[in-house]
């Protein structure tokens, strides 16, 4: 059976901590559904960890700091022998060693709003051209620049195909300005379209799966409330890696948590056509 990896940072850090193991099961379950094996990846005691168990998930959920890890730190965790929850770019690297080629998470990091005047750029969009790893996602976050993160996708050579949808999605939002290097509607071909692009290029593909309409949030009440809390994060001087979970932080509170909702959900879609797809490739 194909396995599916999904992340420990959405476990660890994107949901309150009485909800994780709830939210994991569940998505293993979603994709057990669809005929495919779920693997939670994380890094447990210096261990990387493809199939994580309740109790290494137990002892990520009780430690007081467990750190994110990029592609860039991801050794010095390993060599001190410390846990770290994985984001986009490791899980890729992580799952790739492993031999799995299906992942499933929410949304893309990518190029952050002026990056001209500061550079901030995701270590996730260059994870795509390293490890062979189909990654089913909602977009990109919604409060980086989605234009400018497609349009690096494109200068990396990395394919972005939609599912669906002649759009790419921006996570809470079902479209957005930016398109889609080609559609598929039949999961078979998209199937097999990942099968062949992966023997091809030994490179990652973007599966674009928008977040499911009646769960997608109002465009302008989104920006709204982004443009509230992107004031107030800037104005308390947090910046680099703090700046992104602070503003999903403030929003989920001024939202009254609608956006953390929205972004379960759209996991939830992600992880069953992950498992649709890791069924057939």
């Amino acid at each position: 059976m194909n396995s599916v990896a999904l992340e420990t940072t959405l476990i660890i850090h994107g949901v309150p901590a009485d909800t994780s193991r709830a939210l994991a099961h569940e998505l293993a379950a979603i994709v057990d559904q669809q005929g495919a094996h779920p693997v939670l990846v994380g890094v447990v005691n210096g261990k990387p960890t493809i199939g994580m168990n309740d109790e290494e998930l137990d002892l990520l959920l009780a430690a007081t700091d467990v750190p994110k890890a990029n592609t860039a730190n991801l050794g010095v965790h390993l060599h001190r022998g410390s846990h770290a929850a994985t984001t986009v770019s490791t899980t890729m690297e992580l799952a790739a060693a492993a031999g799995v080629r299906v992942f499933a998470t929410g949304g893309l990091g990518g190029v952050h709003k002026g990056y001209a005047e500061h550079l901030d750029i995701s270590a996730d969009l260059m994870a795509f051209t390293r490890f062979p790893v189909a990654v089913v996602t909602s977009g990109v976050k919604s409060i980086l620049d989605v234009g400018s993160t497609r349009e690096a996708l494109e200068t990396l050579g990395v394919p972005v195909v939609g599912y669906k949808t002649d759009s790419f999605p921006a996570f809470y939002l079902p479209t957005s300005d930016a398109s889609v290097d080609a559609r598929f509607d039949d999961a078979d071909e998209l199937a097999d379209y990942i099968r062949f692009e992966l023997a091809r290029t030994s490179r990652g593909i973007v599966v674009a799966n928008p977040i499911p309409k009646e769960h997608a949030l109002d465009a302008d009440q989104w920006n709204s409330w982004l443009a509230e809390v992107t004031k107030a994060v800037a104005a308390s001087g947090i910046t680099g890696r703090e700046w992104t979970p602070a503003i999903l932080g403030e929003v989920h509170r001024i939202s009254d948590g609608a956006t953390l909702r929205a972004n379960i959900e759209l996991v939830k879609s992600n992880a069953a056509l992950a498992g649709l797809l890791a069924a057939r490739v």
